[in-house]
């Protein structure tokens, strides 16, 4: 890498990768693509040329790789050719509505008989409970799928298998030392399983599952009826539903997930389902994307669960009726806004704590507050860790019980922390990934794990202060930022977690003007660059920072800066053009 600023507005160090026989500032950007590609450790050019045109028939891996895929795939096949009733249960946030989606709408098609249920946030929490399995139980199921949950549901386990039900796991997260005794288990992060496909969110898992178990059947001697319904029901048509999940559970796009998001993005553009189709015109949704998916669509799909039940946002992806789509597409819309309201109030208290917390000195974040609303948790967790940089804890204290949500920073493993605290007997359930976990505590032990996130934070970092350098793709003359520039560089998408949108630095960019929008929290303006053209900006969240104050100052007109930050497409009565959206600038 090589330094290019020692110290920007935000007080930020940048930095770009260095290429081979890169020309500094060159403004043509010839060789952009395959040099963002060569600093994010693409070399090869045939790697490079997989990369820019993903395909699921590429990177699709034998299921069997996964453990237990062939244990899975038969027990299901048993109860789907033995007329068996199928229970599905899910989770309550996009992955496992989308999970569920598939799994109900395969075996539906395939004419089994199938159920499913998601708990609520509130009243049963994540993963496996004993009321729910009762409920199943007493259906006549004989056969109990988990997707994107079960992996810590030991006890809930053995207590479906005493009450004589078959139990598949399907599952993504981390398991612990000792696995359910469940009939077969389905995840690639477990100790013994070597597939490599760790990055797949719960939906792909899923999605794998349903391809082991096309292929068990197609290997049996089956009814006409089954043969027909295995020809005519196509797997890729649910790539739509795998690419959601796959987004809004930021999972890294990479190898078979970039796949699965390139090609169900191009799925969910036919607009074939009929649930998603009628979200996307209530959210006036033009073209999919992954912003579309991650932005949109998935948090109106998921304000259903944070709020009360996520049945309506599975019933909406299952529904055939359009007078049922639109009602629950509309009560999704109308859900989003009022989880919105609730976001926004805690937010401004649960900000006051932090700003507190960071003038102590802390390296980690834990707000608490009487009452809030669960479901909101972790986007408030999110947003305090991206503005102070440190691995951030929300909960709402109610009852005696402490239920919180974390999210961190590149570097800290939250997860394992999580984990640690269980183990230590601190927390009394919990756990998650390295970025992002969620935890349950006795409100009597708040300080004592507040105390433990601080000492297991400062260990992992080990005395270095948290990362504050940004490092950009590219830096280049502000005049190669153009309209040419933006369809190039979306060559690289889908653009996600693992795969991000390229920043970059632009170079002799002389400040126009810079006004405020958007109720007066962010900034439009415009730059001149060396070739004589006009080039938009907008900064979101800048105004009361330094970077706002600069722009926003007539003093300033006329002062060439360097733009850090992302170029995009922007269309604006019928006109498209290329607009940059800053995140900090330098003299």
């Amino acid at each position: 890498m090589r330094k290019i600023v020692d110290r920007s507005m935000l007080g930020r160090a940048w930095a770009v990768a260095a290429y081979p026989g890169q020309d500094v500032g060159d403004s043509r950007a010839d060789n952009l693509l395959q040099n963002i590609l060569i600093g994010r450790g693409i070399a090869n050019m045939a790697d490079m040329e997989k990369f820019l045109n993903p395909s699921v028939k590429e990177y699709m891996p034998d299921p069997s790789v996964l453990r237990d895929m062939d244990v899975a795939a038969a027990l299901i096949a048993d109860s789907v050719l033995n007329h068996e009733k199928i229970a599905i249960y899910g989770d309550y946030d996009v992955d496992g509505i989308t999970s569920t989606a598939i799994f109900v709408k395969y075996l539906r098609a395939l004419g089994a008989d199938v159920m499913w249920h998601l708990p609520t946030r509130e009243g049963e929490g994540y993963g496996l409970n004993t009321d729910a399995i009762d409920e199943i139980v007493s259906s006549g199921a004989k056969l109990l799928i988990t997707v994107d949950c079960g992996i810590s549901g030991r006890d809930e386990v053995a207590y479906a298998m005493n009450h004589g039900m078959r139990v598949v796991i399907t599952d993504h997260h981390s398991p612990d030392t000792e696995l359910p005794a469940a009939n077969a288990i389905v995840n690639p992060k477990r100790a013994d399983d070597t597939s490599g496909l760790s990055y797949l969110a719960g939906v792909g898992v899923a999605f794998l599952t349903l391809v082991a178990l096309r292929r068990e059947l197609k290997s049996r001697q089956t009814t006409p009826e089954m043969t027909a319904a295995l020809r005519d029901t196509n797997l890729m048509n649910y790539l739509d539903f795998v690419a959601l999940g796959t987004i809004c559970d930021t999972m890294p796009l990479i190898e078979l997930n970039r796949a699965f998001v390139a090609t169900g993005l191009k799925v969910m553009g036919l607009r074939n389902n009929l649930g998603l189709r009628t979200l996307m015109d209530v959210a006036k949704i033009k073209k999919v994307s992954v912003y579309a998916a991650g932005f949109v669509l998935g948090p109106r799909l998921n304000a259903a669960g944070r709020l009360d039940s996520a049945a309506p946002a599975l019933e909406l992806l299952l529904t055939d009726n359009p007078l049922i789509a639109n009602d629950l597409a509309q009560r999704l819309h109308e859900m989003n806004h009022e989880r919105i309201d609730i976001q926004n109030a805690i937010m401004l208290c649960a900000n006051d704590m932090a700003a507190s917390a960071c003038a102590d000195g802390h390296c980690s974040l834990f707000v608490c507050g009487d009452n809030w609303h669960g479901g909101v948790m972790g986007i408030i967790a999110g947003r305090l860790k991206d503005k102070y940089n440190m691995p951030s804890c929300v909960a709402t204290r109610s009852d005696g019980v402490i239920n919180g949500s974390g999210r961190s920073i590149p570097g800290i493993d939250l997860g394992k922390i999580i984990h640690d605290a269980l183990a230590a007997g601190i927390i009394s359930e919990g756990g998650g990934h390295a970025a992002a976990a969620g935890f349950s505590l006795p409100a009597q032990n708040e300080c004592a794990f507040c105390e433990f996130l601080e000492n297991a934070v400062r260990a992992q970092l080990d005395g270095v202060t948290p990362h504050t350098e940004i490092v950009a793709d590219a830096e280049l003359d502000a005049g190669a930022a153009t309209l040419k520039l933006v369809n190039k560089l979306s060559a690289l998408e889908p653009f996600g977690q693992g795969n991000p949108e390229p920043t970059l630095v632009l170079n002799g960019a002389t400040l126009r003007y810079a006004t405020t929008m958007g109720g007066g929290a962010h900034l439009r303006g415009s730059v001149a660059t060396s070739s004589g053209n006009q080039l938009a900006f907008v900064g979101f969240n800048l105004v009361g920072t330094p970077v706002g104050d600069f722009l926003l100052d007539d003093a300033n007109t006329n002062t060439t800066i360097k733009l850090l930050g992302k170029l995009k497409e922007n269309e604006y009565n019928g006109r498209v053009s290329a607009q940059f959206y800053i995140e900090d600038i330098a003299l």
